[in-house]
């Protein structure tokens, strides 16, 4: 196999759903970070061709007014991700991305209204647990990154067995710093992996964490990590 062009950037889909209202912002955020990234309208029925990746972003999807994610998991876009994931195609799921990744199956867990009931926007302090993984080879063994949250159904929630279970096999990537739980996530969990290690859902927004102007950019170790993943993936094509 030849190696890919240093002009070739991999393609990182980013899904747009009614009320999405981050999606060019993570456009804008994979680009500056060497990703093509086009906006994928929901009721698509395939990814874009040579999909290396896919975005799913921050907002307000379609029926968050019965449970965030649990109507726009239907749209037709998810089927495509679905077997996109199956194949062990990349998925990240940002906020409401998140949430619609747990509706669908896709990743442990479920996303429940922030503990105070009330909506929450800041910078929060994280913990990467885990480095080994295609969503935080970026990152340092223990770091501590500075992302900021918004969100009112953010409080990531699992039993005592599936905690256990997903302890166990180390699929919890991201916690809040001590003290800093913004929303009473169970285990101060921030960002969840599945099983194969392909699927990544978290709940601050690194897409607001990648231009210096903006405070931070710790939200660039996220998507950077992704990219690169993305690049191998597309260098496997060839």
């Amino acid at each position: 196999m030849s190696e890919p062009s240093p002009e070739r950037r991999p393609v990182v889909p980013v899904v747009v759903w009614p009320g999405s209202n981050d999606d060019r912002d993570a456009q804008l955020a994979l680009e500056r970070l060497g990703a093509s990234a086009p906006r994928v309208w929901h009721t698509a029925d395939e990814l874009p061709r040579e999909t290396a990746a896919v975005v799913l972003p921050g907002g307000f999807s379609f029926g968050d007014y019965l449970r965030c994610g649990a109507i726009a998991r239907f749209s037709p876009i998810v089927r495509a991700i679905e077997a996109f994931a199956a194949d062990g195609g990349l998925v990240l799921g940002i906020c409401n991305g998140f949430q619609i990744l747990a509706e669908a199956g896709l990743l442990p867990g479920t996303l429940r209204p922030n503990e105070s009931l009330s909506f929450v926007c800041r910078d929060v302090p994280l913990r990467v647990e885990r480095t080994d993984t295609r969503f935080t080879s970026w990152c340092s063994d223990g770091q501590e990154l500075t992302i900021p949250v918004k969100h009112g159904d953010g409080c990531w929630f699992a039993d005592d067995d599936l905690l256990m279970q997903l302890e166990s096999t180390e699929q919890l990537l991201l916690r809040y710093a001590s003290g800093a739980n913004p929303n009473g996530a169970v285990a101060d969990v921030a960002g969840v992996l599945n099983a194969d290690g392909n699927v990544f859902g978290l709940m601050p927004h690194p897409e607001h964490a990648v231009d210096p102007l903006l405070g931070s950019t710790d939200g660039a170790l996220i998507l950077g990590s992704l990219v690169d993943a993305a690049r191998l993936s597309l260098a496997e094509l060839v």
